[in-house]
């Protein structure tokens, strides 16, 4: 053999039967440091088993007549393989006899033949006789069989051949066939060598050989059994070209190309055929904008939504959607070019017209690009007016309308306000709704007085034909006084009634703002119906969320010009709740419920972050304008704001009662099932976070003695001494009465001034409680969470304790914006109380979690507590150790 500086060395040779040597070879290259030629064959060995593995083998005759395997037949990848190995094949892999004077073998011959000896061994193997195959082609042993040598040559010249064929379409005929083939010539040896078969007929081409003309009509015979258009060639003295008919071009553009290039034939198409032709539906292409828009979005006329046809980026003209509607042909002729239509194209050329829309829906369409028809989402484009409106929606917080805060308040807006006031009078002088989700604390109430005097304004000086109308505000009981107060202070002379209670009446009311009570609302939503209102407000809209309940389905029957919701929540737990506002304030926007959790909720919970989501977050953004303390712009006007938990650890007492608690109710949950388990499993809950909270409460003691007897209490009275020895006021909620009223008697103990407000607590008495605390009369107000989470104003305090935690952390922190909201002028630290080792720790993460889903408005829910296993439910409850 030869080094490979060329110099001749002789080696023993050591036969290796093929079966072991491709075992050999495929161990060899990829060893580091292997012999070029072992590295080479081992080359040689993968080629070899990836035809064998794609069934490329034939059976055929040794030049002895013998049974023999080959590789084959090559298609024109295989033949530039072979071509690449032949020329990186090194002078150390090829092997020639010893005597001088012999030539370097020719390397492709060698790694043809190697390719063969692959796939013969492949068949033969032990297991061969026990499948019935221990004859010919199977036994290990070769036969000698002359008389299959006709057969085996036949077999050679169908498919074993030099050379391979293709199609070259050409344009020909416009009005009758459009196109021809053109028989194309390959040479299998280089593949630069191309000819057409018209070429190869009449002349010669030494780089064909002398069966290339039998070799060509054997791959049209293979052709034309997959594409019969090329039959008549079978037959033709010189078989070079075919016209190609409307119907064979059909077929040609449908499963035949796959399968002519599955037979070895290649399909060329004319470089200046067109193939983007596309279509797309349109809202709105045909009619044009709204003179009202305000009356058109309120409205019901339908718009256009049709399919649009498009050559690149030209849209394809009435005429031209008409000719394709009407043309049978899978190519026709369009703007001087030759264009391939998808037959399902023409079918929307055709029937041009989907269905049409109402005003919400094209609105709809246009902010998430897409809509669902009969339950597949298509993507849309909309005319002119409707990108403009959307471009105008598209950014709640953006906007270039000149807006100044009106005269009539009595009120220096801040920055951000204004851009709130600005998006409230786009959206409803749209006559579309809107949900402000300001944080608490941000002034969502002077901003919506102010959007009010700002219509009355505008409907004084002619803007509105109809004049002023009134303002009808729905919120908790609690707060009619705070909105009373605030609208006397901030539009001073602007009319003001409380529909509630006893006497309550609309008799002569022309404008002003009407404010009333859900459950009044409720009760009277007849009368309120009556009123032609201009806004309909509905404060701490989360009450509403149940689209199912009384109190939803009352407020829905009211009408006005506009709705606007004003939460600080507008998701608390799942998107559905989100839909139940939005539905309110904008109906259709969202669809019903089903297909919204169909469309949006579902995808959006498979993949938080995918497509769906982003088309959620534009269609929802317009419609819901939230701003947080902490955005830019905001947070440098508010003062800072410190988080922090405090651990605690149980006394030997409320360790001792936990473990109890934990250990008898896991053993009465084994017997129950249903609502029974899940009543059990309330109590539980329950009742550790009352062992946390002091043992007196969960032992329901009459009178209890408190001292030493719980961490938190203990927490608690340290805090206070640094608190009140600095000057400070302190909020400290709890969710249950019980606990404050324990701790009430507590802090009279010990001397500290304090109030207590509950649910219980009238609203005269609560507004003298709030007064109280402001002015400095008491250090520490004892409140109620859910009585007292949301509008109070209690910037008095720069302390807020959360003596125990609540489930839901948008409840949480209402209640600290009770303290830290716009007038509060000093830092706020929030205390959260938290025993070591407990449910509280768990509940702790989950309610992290549950803040993080809350806070992309993506989220679909979690699971029910009541809905653990009970191993689940163990793991949540057991007491662990804080070391």
């Amino acid at each position: 053999m030869l080094d490979a500086d060329g110099t001749e060395q002789v080696h023993p040779a050591v036969l290796v039967p093929v079966a072991d040597a491709v075992r050999l070879l495929s161990r060899a290259r990829r060893t580091a440091d292997a012999h070029p030629a072992a590295a080479f064959w081992g080359a040689a060995t993968v080629l070899a088993l990836q035809l064998v593995a794609r069934g490329r083998m034939l059976p055929g005759l040794s030049p002895g007549d013998h049974d023999a395997w080959r590789a084959g037949p090559l298609d024109a990848a295989d033949v530039e393989r072979v071509r690449a190995l032949a020329d990186a094949m090194p002078g150390e892999a090829r092997a020639m006899p010893t005597g001088g004077g012999a030539l370097l073998p020719e390397a492709a011959p060698l790694i043809r033949a190697f390719l063969d000896a692959v796939a013969d061994t492949m068949p033969r193997t032990a297991a061969a006789p026990r499948g019935g195959l221990a004859g010919a082609f199977a036994a290990t042993d070769p036969h000698r069989l002359p008389e299959l040598r006709s057969w085996s040559d036949r077999i050679a010249a169908d498919v074993d051949t030099g050379v391979r064929i293709s199609l070259r379409l050409e344009t020909h005929d416009i009005e009758h066939a459009p196109f021809r083939a053109i028989v194309q010539v390959h040479s299998l040896a280089d593949p630069s060598a191309v000819i057409d078969a018209d070429t190869l007929w009449t002349g010669t081409d030494p780089r064909f050989g002398e069966r290339a003309r039998l070799d060509v009509l054997l791959a049209l015979r293979r052709a034309a059994r997959v594409w019969p258009a090329l039959e008549p060639l079978l037959n033709a003295g010189v078989p070079d070209r075919v016209v190609v008919g409307d119907d064979d071009l059909g077929a040609l553009l449908g499963a035949a190309t796959a399968r002519l290039a599955a037979a070895g034939v290649e399909v060329h198409w004319p470089r200046d055929l067109v193939r983007d032709l596309t279509a797309r539906a349109v809202v709105g292409a045909h009619d044009g904008p709204p003179g009202d828009l305000r009356a058109f979005l309120g409205g019901d006329t339908p718009l256009g939504f049709d399919w649009q046809l498009a050559l690149g980026e030209q849209v394809l003209t009435a005429a031209e959607m008409h000719a394709l509607a009407e043309s049978h042909r899978p190519v026709v002729r369009l703007r001087d070019r030759w264009v391939l239509v998808d037959p399902a194209l023409i079918a929307k050329a055709r029937n041009r017209s989907i269905k049409p829309l109402t005003p919400i829906e094209a609105l709809t369409a246009a902010l998430t690009g897409g809509i669902e028809v009969a339950g597949k989402r298509i993507e849309v484009g909309t005319s002119a007016w409707l990108d403009e409106l959307r471009e105008r929606l598209a950014d709640p917080d953006g906007g270039a309308e000149p807006i100044a805060a009106p005269k009539a308040l009595a009120a220096t807006l801040r920055d951000y306000q204004l851009r709130g006031l600005r998006w409230l009078d786009r959206m409803t002088s749209l006559g579309l709704g809107g949900c402000l989700a300001d944080d608490m604390g941000l002034g969502k109430t002077v901003t919506l007085i102010a959007l009010h005097l700002h219509r009355r304004a505008a409907a004084l000086d002619g803007a509105d034909p109809a004049g002023p109308a009134p303002t009808l505000v729905v919120c908790p009981a609690s707060l009619l006084g705070n909105w009373q107060r605030e609208i006397e202070r901030f539009a001073p002379g602007t009319p003001v009634r409380r529909f509630h209670g006893t006497g309550r009446t609309l008799d002569d009311l022309v404008d002003g703002f009407v404010l009333t009570t859900y459950g009044t609302m409720r009760l009277d939503r007849a009368r309120l119906a009556d009123v032609p209102w201009g806004l309909v407000v509905a404060d701490e809209a989360q009450h509403v969320k149940n689209h199912t309940s009384g109190t939803a389905k009352a407020l829905r029957t009211i009408p006005a010009q506009a709705r606007i919701a004003l939460t600080g929540t507008p998701v608390e737990n799942r998107l559905s709740e989100l839909w139940a506002i939005l539905d309110w304030t904008t109906p259709g926007l969202l669809g019903g419920l089903a297909a919204f959790r169909r469309r949006w909720v579902k995808p959006v919970e498979a993949d938080r972050d995918g497509p769906t989501a982003e088309r959620l977050g534009r269609l929802i953004a317009p419609f819901l304008l939230r701003r947080r303390k902490s955005d830019p712009g905001i947070a440098p006007e508010l003062p800072a704001k410190t988080e922090t938990d405090q651990p605690v650890s149980l006394t030997r007492e409320q360790a001792g009662l936990y473990e109890a608690a934990v250990r008898e109710a896991m053993a009465g949950l084994r017997e129950s099932t249903g609502m029974a388990r899940r009543g059990h499993i309330i109590g539980l809950l329950t009742g550790l976070k009352q062992i946390c909270n002091h043992p007196a409460q969960y032992l329901k003691e009459p009178e209890p003695r408190l001292d030493g007897r719980s961490g938190k209490l203990e927490l608690l009275d340290e805090l206070l001494d640094t608190i009140l020895a600095e000057d400070g006021s302190v909020l400290v909620f709890t969710q249950y009465v019980t606990m404050a009223r324990l701790l009430a008697k507590h802090l009279d103990g010990r001397g500290i001034g304090n109030q207590l407000l509950h649910g219980g607590t009238a609203p005269t008495r609560r507004d003298a409680l709030v007064a109280r605390f402001q002015d400095g009369a008491v250090p520490v107000f004892l409140l109620s969470l859910k009585a007292a989470g949301t509008g109070l104003n209690l910037t008095r305090a720069d302390h807020v304790v959360h003596y125990d935690r609540w489930w839901n952390p948008a409840v949480e922190e209402q209640a600290t914006d009770r303290a830290y909201r716009i007038g509060q002028t000093r830092p706020v630290q929030v205390h959260r109380f938290i025993a070591e080792g407990t449910i509280e720790d768990r509940i702790a993460a989950m309610l992290r979690d549950k803040r993080a889903l809350a806070d992309s408005v993506l989220t679909g829910g979690e699971a029910a507590l009541t809905e653990l296993s009970d191993t689940e439910l163990a793991n949540l409850v057991e007491l662990r150790s804080s070391r």
